[in-house]
């Protein structure tokens, strides 16, 4: 039950293993820019098997406290970003 309500980063360090795996961790410099303001609610909407799962993996394994998400995003797009020191 636990992996439901604080989930940890385990299942995107998988993926970012992944060979097939494409970067879009910019999108959570999106997130970081909305956080806290009225456009906070965010739809991340795509076709059927087009990676909703691995967003949600993402931004779960981002903004956990039981992830080291330091070390899980270091050498990913999102680790240039401003707002990555203050977030992760």
């Amino acid at each position: 039950m636990g992996i439901y309500l604080n989930p940890n980063g385990e299942a995107f360090e998988m993926a970012v293993q992944s060979a097939i795996y494409v970067d879009k961790t910019e999108m959570l410099s999106y997130l970081n820019s909305v956080l806290g303001k009225e456009q906070r609610f965010v739809c991340v909407s795509r076709p059927r098997r087009f990676g909703k799962s691995i967003a949600a993996n993402m931004v779960s394994a981002y903004y956990s406290r039981a992830s080291d998400a330091e070390k899980i995003f270091k050498g990913l797009a999102i680790a240039q970003s401003e707002s990555f020191q203050h977030y992760a």
